[in-house]
């Protein structure tokens, strides 16, 4: 009997996602859902988390859909926020100063109505220190005329990143909408254009209603639909791309803590991104991540980059 000779592991805290954009934790805050950071860093330690992506970001400051915007729904919500923000200026201005200060990757996403308006955002914002990379919003399902019109289309998807590769060198992540025929195509359009890596799935088209009142319950009537409803449709559409692309997927829907964490990463995410459940548990980013470094600790745990897209089917 020969004495056990352990392997080497890679550390958790060794998660590259490309471009320089390293992460101590696969772990990261989706957007949207921990706004600019300020209000979540009293209640969560930002420093054990891989990564915050910041609430979207415009050319210039957007009121948003007007009210009722969020309604539950059997496990989970519709939202029809409408990119509400502060706008590009004031954000460099207001924000960036407290982001800096993070000890943790800063992911901006970035929205608008144009490619002319996605690239003088990034224009604007290249010079700003604190930044690991942009979080391309071509996704959002709640705002009439813009964004998800790029993202379900192959070639608008492919000019858009073509245009904003040219004009950054930091980290591109195009964020994909599952409301498409084929989300593996839209993913290797953007890989294609220069994308350092994709993220999936956004919400999902949704509706609300009341019998009784015979309304909808969002004022916009459809939003986006997020939250544990929605996991197993972005596990499959999370391994379908991680399958077509040689690039990271970033994985995200309906997340709820460290098991959820484990089957993302197993179909192919080298990260994940925890949204809806902020609002219940506004510490459920550190929670997850510190079960995620314990787990890939113990002396029988398999090397996280060779556990990641391990999937048996057969």
């Amino acid at each position: 009997m020969t004495d056990h000779i352990p392997v080497e592991k890679t550390s958790i805290t060794g998660i590259s996602l490309g471009r320089g954009l390293e992460l101590r934790s696969p772990v990261l805050l989706a957007s949207g859902t921990v706004s600019y950071g300020e209000e979540l860093n009293t209640l969560c330690d930002l420093g054990k988390i891989g990564g915050l992506v910041t609430k979207a970001i415009s050319l210039e400051p957007r009121t948003g859909n007007p009210p009722q915007r969020i309604a539950e729904t059997p496990s989970g919500m519709v939202n029809a926020i409408g990119l509400a923000n502060v706008g590009v200026k004031k954000f460099i201005t207001e924000k960036a100063p407290f982001l800096r200060k993070l000890n943790t990757a800063i992911i901006v996403n970035i929205a608008g109505r144009s490619i002319d308006e996605y690239a003088e955002v990034i224009a604007r914002l290249d010079d700003v220190e604190g930044i690991g990379g942009y979080e391309i919003n071509l996704s959002c399902p709640n705002v009439k005329g813009e964004c998800m019109i790029m993202g379900v289309s192959r070639s608008a998807t492919h000019e858009i990143v073509s245009v904003l590769r040219k004009i950054t060198n930091r980290h591109l992540m195009i964020k994909l909408t599952p409301n498409v025929t084929s989300i593996s195509s839209i993913a290797l359009a953007a890989e294609e254009a220069g994308a350092d890596s994709v993220s999936l799935i956004n919400t999902l088209v949704g509706m609300a209603v009341n019998y009784k009142t015979r309304k909808p319950l969002l004022r916009n009537v459809t939003g986006g639909l997020s939250g544990p409803a929605i996991k197993p449709i972005a596990l499959a559409k999370v391994w379908e791309v991680f399958n077509a692309v040689n690039i990271p997927v970033v994985g995200m829907g309906g997340i709820t803590g460290f098991e959820d964490a484990m089957e993302f990463l197993l179909v192919g995410a080298t990260a994940i991104q925890i949204g809806t459940m902020n609002f219940v548990y506004p510490d459920i980013g550190e929670k997850t991540a510190v079960a995620l470094e314990k787990h890939f600790s113990m002396p029988d745990a398999p090397n996280i980059k060779e556990y990641i897209g391990s999937l048996i089917t057969e």
